[in-house]
């Protein structure tokens, strides 16, 4: 592909104006461009379109953000990228660029992204012949003997011209004269320099001085001059000239070397005598410019040591021309040529230039990612200029070189924004001189985060404790939740869920702040409704995917004292009398009153006292059991109809009571009941079925045996083999959770101190299982022992409590409140089955009932037959 510059005809015929060449270098390969323009270019002026000598798309040129990347402190070219065409962006000057190098080219990178790519071009900067040679000084002065034999040479002074090539200085000419002719001699540096070569004898009497001009010439077209009048001065002979014992001198000097170390001395001898034969070292006067603020010379001993600073990169190899001459009238001089080959040192640090940076990178970077290009230079040579780079241990990350004094920093293990969210990575340049140089760079990585934590918590639960009546709106938990990732991704949103079928919890009883996970009740909850909640906290990020962490979340409704007691017996609004004979003994059970309380714990321990009597000495009620007992024996002066009035409080805070009130009939055996059937003369059509009702009894006692115990033992083998069943079942199935229980608590008092009532669960055997304590506040066991009865016949219930004609959630105790002390005693004992218990003490029951009743019939037909 041939450059705009050559279509254009701004460079010469024959030369190559761009070249692709394909370089490998490790596992990338990049394409290199070379171009050619001449120097003094005006600013703008079009090298060559690199858009199209790479292949790239024109289009997506801006959005791939191509420029050039330079490690000079100037611009020197730019890259349009509407059409691609790189451009002179600033002077270009290759005498200012690359002073006397033959070859002159700047070396630059293209950098285009997404994806990220690296070109190398090369434009070589053609010399213009826009520089005069140059003289030293402005006039040369020379003195010859008249003794000097023709062929003697006379150094001139060189010209200097910054040009190079054909442009730079090529010839010499001498102007006409009849005793001089002018030899060019060419350098090792292939520069050239003049000599004054004496061709006929002078004669100082004929003429004592010659004015001669010297021109130098370079080959550009057209070619530019410079003159130097040379003035000869024709002195008396001096018949020996110094000689130098050799014509070459070599020396190999450190560039570091300190001013005043010896290079090399030269020696030159002159067999005259006096003056004559003293010699005068001197610089030569065609010496490059510079040599002498290097070096300087002794004038006496001919010792050359180093003046300045030496700079290997600058010149390696100096050319230094001394000269002798003696003091004699007409000194005649020698001339010698000493080369100074200067040792390079490791004194230049490695140099690092970041050229792209890829930040922030995600923290689901693959392994290998691109994360920046790094160029490293060092000036020195050899394996000075061998250069390292290296990153510190530990880092996911890795160097690897691309191309020749080129890095890629790549990742080399996976990234965690949560654990490290920047890196500053320090890259270190070092080269393989001693001692070793370094040069310290910072590359600064940022993460990007990605969702990848799901919601946190400190607990995977919690339990909260509420107390009942609370006021609706007011916060009850606040989650402690927190997501590790970055701030949109751990933007929370919280929501309450409801465990297994039941529905309606949460918008009908709580609700929850969707931003801070705050949790409230909507109403008022109420302990004796319903005593525990299991929600679940569904907590999910703003991410995407989204991810979510749920939260069980158990609330326990607490009690408070907000329900005073209630009496079961004696039923409100019925009358109930209760029979007292005359002269009943005292401590004889007269009743009982039955309270119970729709509260727990302490709240629903209730004590009895009696807060009206007409005669207050005749009974007494149990502190905590409500039996009314006589106080004394009954007198015939008591009243005969007494009315109690019984206060029934419990212990909670306020104390909360209610009243019962119950009528005891005192009755006496009179006269007129005994006269009502006189001896001998009761009916006898009773005695009739007296045999019949006695079987009957017996058959009912017996029948009622044989069903009881027929029941106790269907109901036996059927806990074992559910107990058996649930042996077989996970462990979390064995335990189960009581339903609510009917707080009767009538007989609650003395039986234990609050601080100590808590509910036991019990495992499906109890007897070879320890219970497990769930919390306070359970139901009393009273609870316990009326759920058993209710969970036998309703009928049977009912006929033997006495519940038959009750209203839902009451229960008749007159039945039983007589033999109820001694069950409580045996059902509080846990290894005995309750069931059992109940079955024995009803069958008892049944029986003494029965007996008793045989018994008075007994008693009152032997009356009648005259056998008491």
């Amino acid at each position: 592909m041939v450059p705009e510059a050559w279509r254009r005809g701004l460079v010469s015929t024959g030369r190559v104006v761009g070249v692709l060449l394909l370089l490998s270098a490790l596992n990338k390969a990049s394409t290199v461009i070379h171009y050619e323009i001449l120097e003094e270019r005006e600013k703008g002026f079009a090298v060559g379109n690199v858009v199209a000598n790479l292949g790239l798309d024109l289009r997506s040129l801006s959005a791939r953000r191509l420029r050039v990347v330079s490690g000079a402190s100037r611009k020197f070219f730019e890259v349009n990228r509407e059409n691609g065409e790189m451009f002179v962006n600033d002077r270009l000057d290759r005498e200012e660029l690359c002073g006397t190098l033959p070859s002159c080219t700047v070396t630059l990178e293209l950098v285009v992204e997404n994806p990220l790519e690296l070109f190398s071009v090369e434009v070589v900067i053609q010399d213009i012949n826009d520089n005069n040679p140059a003289f030293p000084t402005r006039e040369m002065k020379l003195e010859i003997s008249e003794a000097m034999a023709p062929g003697t040479r006379f150094p001139l002074e060189s010209a200097h011209d910054p040009d190079v090539g054909s442009n730079s200085l090529q010839t010499y000419e001498l102007s006409r004269n009849e005793y001089f002719a002018l030899r060019v001699q060419t350098r090792e540096d292939s520069t050239k320099y003049a000599e004054l070569v004496l061709e006929r004898a002078l004669d100082r009497e004929r003429e004592p001085s010659l004015q001669l001009v010297l021109t130098a010439l370079d080959g550009g077209t057209p070619a530019l001059s410079a003159s130097l009048p040379i003035h000869i001065t024709v002195l008396d002979a001096n018949d020996n000239a110094p000689v130098f014992n050799q014509s070459l001198y070599r020396a190999r000097v450190l560039e570091d070397a300190l001013p005043g170390t010896r290079v090399v001395q030269v020696l030159a001898t002159d067999l005259d005598e006096g003056p004559n034969g003293e010699i005068i070292y001197s610089f030569g006067s065609h010496n490059r410019a510079g040599v002498r603020e290097l070096f300087a010379l002794d004038l006496v001993t001919g010792v050359l040591t180093i003046k300045g600073r030496l700079d290997f990169e600058d010149t390696k190899l100096h050319e230094i021309y001394i000269q002798a001459k003696d003091k004699g009238a007409n000194p005649e001089g020698a001339h010698c040529k000493v080369l100074v080959e200067v040792v390079d040192v490791n004194d230049n640090a490695p140099e690092i230039t970041v050229t792209s940076v890829y930040s922030p990178v995600p923290e689901d970077a693959p392994l290998g990612t691109v994360i920046a290009l790094l160029s490293v230079t060092d000036l020195d040579a050899g394996e000075n200029g061998l250069v390292t780079c290296e990153v510190p241990p530990g880092l996911p990350f890795s160097l690897t070189s691309s191309l020749k004094n080129y890095f890629t920093l790549k990742t080399s293990a996976d990234l965690d924004r949560e654990t490290v969210p920047e890196y500053n990575l320090s890259i270190t340049a070092r080269d393989a001189g001693t001692p070793s140089l370094s040069a310290l760079t910072i590359v600064r990585v940022q993460v990007s985060d990605i969702n990848d934590n799901p919601p946190q918590s400190s607990q995977s639960s919690y339990d909260v404790y509420i107390e009942e009546n609370n006021l609706p709106g007011a916060p009850i938990l606040n989650l402690s939740v927190w997501d590790p990732d970055a701030p949109q991704n751990a933007r929370l949103s919280f929501f309450l869920l409801e465990q297994g079928a039941e529905t309606g919890l949460v918008g009908r009883y709580f609700t929850i702040n969707r931003d801070n996970g705050i949790v409230s009740s909507l109403v008022p909850l109420d302990y004796e409704d319903r005593r525990e909640f299991e929600l679940t906290a569904h907590i999910s990020d703003g991410g995407t995917p989204v991810l979510a962490t749920n939260i069980s979340v158990n609330i326990f409704v607490t009690d408070r004292n907000d329900n005073a007691p209630q009496v079961l017996y004696p039923r409100p609004g019925e009358s109930s009398v209760e029979m007292l004979p005359r002269g009943t003994t005292a401590g004889h059970l007269v009743s009982r009153v039955v309270g119970w309380d729709a509260d727990a714990g302490h709240n629903a321990w209730l004590s009895y006292s009696l807060l009206g009597a007409p005669n207050q000495s005749l009974f007494a009620i149990g502190l905590h059991t409500g039996q009314i007992s006589t106080a004394r024996p009954v007198q015939d002066t008591d009243s005969p109809r007494q009315t109690l009035t019984v206060l029934i409080k419990d212990n909670g805070e306020p104390s909360l009571s209610t009243t019962a009130t119950l009528t005891v009939s005192v009755t006496e055996d009179s006269p007129e009941a005994r006269a009502e059937f006189p001896s001998g003369s009761a009916p006898r059509e009773p005695n009739k079925n007296l045999t019949f009702y006695l079987l009957l009894s017996l058959i009912l006692v017996s029948v009622g045996f044989v069903v009881t115990a027929f029941g106790v033992i269907i109901f036996k083998i059927y806990k074992w083999k559910q107990s058996r069943d649930l042996y077989r079942a996970p462990v979390s199935s064995l335990y189960r959770t009581p339903g609510p229980s009917l707080h009767a608590d009538a007989v609650r008092g003395g039986l234990m101190s609050p601080q100590l009532y808590h509910q036991v669960y019990l495992t499906t055997d109890s007897r070879r299982s320890d219970p497990l304590l769930k919390k306070p506040g359970a139901a009393s066991p009273l609870a316990s022992r009326q759920n058993t009865l209710r969970s036998c016949d309703p009928v049977f219930y009912r006929q033997v409590l006495g519940a038959e004609s009750a209203p839902p959630g009451q229960i008749k105790f007159s039945a039983f409140v007589k033999w109820w002390p001694a069950f409580q005693g045996e059902i509080v004992d846990s290894s005995v089955d309750p069931i059992h218990i109940l079955s024995t003490h009803l069958l008892s029951r049944l029986t003494n009932l029965v007996k008793g009743w045989f018994s008075q019939n007994t008693r009152s037909q032997r009356s009648e037959f005259g056998l008491v």
